[in-house]
């Protein structure tokens, strides 16, 4: 354990970049919640996006040379006038984003669900910046995707819920063809559950490999009957022919005892050489059938048989792909907000209205806002993602509380599942919200002056710790189950983060809390 005064560095983004041995790499090659991963190549180049939901910026993009080390080099929706998240439930928001890329054109098409529906935007260069959106009302639904033929020929897909649904999740997927990016002409019916009570078919992508268009396409909801399917055509607009093995993927006879759960909500990318790969996106759930970590970015190769494709388990550890190695600068485990702003890995509860934080003297301000993290708003939060199940969290703050301010560390699930460990005017506390109800668990006094919080995880077990001085940690009441962090029990899509709070509860305010460090590691 450290007080989080070094500079120690790791790997980023996580588990892939320690391989077991070489030549192999360990999956999630993007651990914590990175749900519905898409991916395109361009060259030797590899870029791919996954789902935010209601955290903002939206849609991070990541970089790889070799599929197993990824950087991320930015966000795709990181200006208010994208991304217009206000009141969005945090299941909501950003669904299920594609990215392709045409004519040197990168694209990316996504759903604002609680929003405005389907939209796309556009960039010359993947780190942007990218256009404001050119909405879609002409379509509906839910996990847009795009194709563009050999010909040049533009095609929009999606998903939705079919109107005489004979049975909940009953969905179809249709296809019409782009003029520029406006829908236009017939639109096609290319998949739909006719023969078999089939649920959730969505995140549909089409590829057109040698004579043949395939539709990859994910079922069974995106818990443990999560599954990928596959079907093809002479013709982009059908019929489509299923694959008699389907499902290529799933788990869902794994049992409880795998390590791996939820496998599907795919896509595919092939390299130079002519090796394919999938990324889609699992659970690892612990303690239970509980993932705090959400929906996590996994990798698996794809060989082809009597022309479709095989793809087998997903395992913890897999040969690496047939690519020159290519890992990224460390990132830092600890962060001395000594830059001229965020890095990436931070992310803020729905769209900020305001500039509530700033960078100053190697210091992370929060002004103390009546916003909270239990209602539908933009509160002071600058959170990341829990990637670990074992970690550790630490900060240093400096706060002078008045009234019902609070600063401190929040772990959220959602708006009404999360853990404060806050300074108040009546000491230090920990506060647990579950089902909408808070409780007081533990509060300590504490001097006026700096006091050094930190959140340490093993497993299920989450403690709240403190110290007045450097590495005189003290626990601030017992273990707190972890597993109300979890989709299992809050409910909704994502997995948990942490991060730096302030909130005057409700009641103007004026103050601020200076953060002057804040690591996280594994354990």
């Amino acid at each position: 354990m450290t007080s989080g005064t070094s500079r120690v560095t790791e790997d980023a983004p996580g588990l892939a970049a320690f391989p077991a041995e070489a030549g192999y790499f360990r999956n999630p090659v993007l651990p914590g919640c990175h749900p519905d991963p898409s991916i395109c190549r361009v060259g030797e180049d590899y870029y791919l996006v996954t789902s935010t939901f209601a955290w903002f910026p939206g849609v991070p993009i990541f970089h790889s040379r070799d599929l197993v080390h990824w950087r991320q080099i930015g966000h795709i929706l990181d200006r208010p006038s994208q991304l217009d998240l206000d009141g969005v439930a945090l299941s909501d928001g950003v669904y299920a984003p594609t990215i392709r890329h045409h004519d040197g054109v990168f694209y990316m098409i996504t759903t604002l669900v609680g929003g405005g529906g389907n939209f796309v935007v556009t960039a010359n260069d993947p780190a942007g910046p990218w256009s404001d959106p050119h909405w879609l009302p002409e379509t509906r639904g839910i996990d847009p995707s795009l194709f563009f033929d050999e010909d040049g020929t533009a095609w929009v897909l999606g998903t939705r819920e079919k109107d005489a649904a004979r049975y909940p999740g009953e969905t179809e997927v249709w296809l019409r063809r782009l003029d520029g990016l406006t829908p236009t002409g017939e639109e096609h019916v290319i998949w739909e559950a006719v023969h078999r009570r089939a649920v959730w078919s969505e995140g549909p992508h089409i590829y057109r490999i040698g004579d043949w268009y395939y539709l990859l396409t994910a079922e069974g909801g995106t818990a443990r009957d999560h599954a990928v399917m596959i079907a093809r055509s002479r013709h982009v607009t059908g019929p489509y022919e299923p694959d008699p093995r389907n499902p290529v993927l799933t788990h869902r006879a794994k049992g409880r005892d795998h390590p791996i759960a939820a496998t599907g909500h795919a896509d595919l990318v092939d390299t130079p050489a002519g090796e394919w790969w999938m990324v889609l996106l699992a659970t690892r759930p612990y303690g239970g059938d509980f993932a705090n970590l959400g929906r996590e970015t996994f990798l698996t190769p794809v060989t082809w048989e009597d022309g479709w494709p095989v793809v087998g388990e997903v395992t913890p550890i897999r040969r690496s792909p047939a690519l020159a190695p290519h890992r990224w600068p460390a990132a830092p485990v600890c962060d001395h907000f000594d830059g001229v702003r965020l890095s990436p890995v931070w992310n803020h509860l729905r769209t900020p209205r305001e500039p509530y934080w700033s960078l100053s003297g190697g210091r992370l301000w929060l002004r103390a806002r009546p916003e909270t993290v239990a209602r539908r708003e933009s509160p002071s939060l600058v959170a990341r993602r829990q990637q670990h199940r074992d970690f550790a969290a630490y900060t240093a703050l400096d706060f002078v509380p008045d009234g019902d301010e609070c600063a401190g560390l929040a772990l959220v699930q959602n708006e009404d599942f999360h853990i404060l460990v806050v300074l108040t005017a009546r000491g230090l506390e920990l506060r647990v919200r579950e089902a909408g109800a808070e409780r007081l668990l533990a509060r300590a006094d504490v001097p006026p002056g700096r006091v050094h919080l930190g959140v340490e995880a093993h497993g299920q077990d989450y403690r709240a710790r403190y110290a007045l001085a450097p590495d005189e940690w003290r626990d601030l009441g017992g273990p707190v189950d972890g597993r109300i962090l979890s989709s299992t029990v809050a409910g909704g899509f994502t997995g948990a983060y942490i991060g730096m709070y302030a909130s005057s509860n409700g009641r103007p305010g004026e103050n601020s809390a200076a953060f002057d460090w804040f690591e996280y590691r594994g354990l």
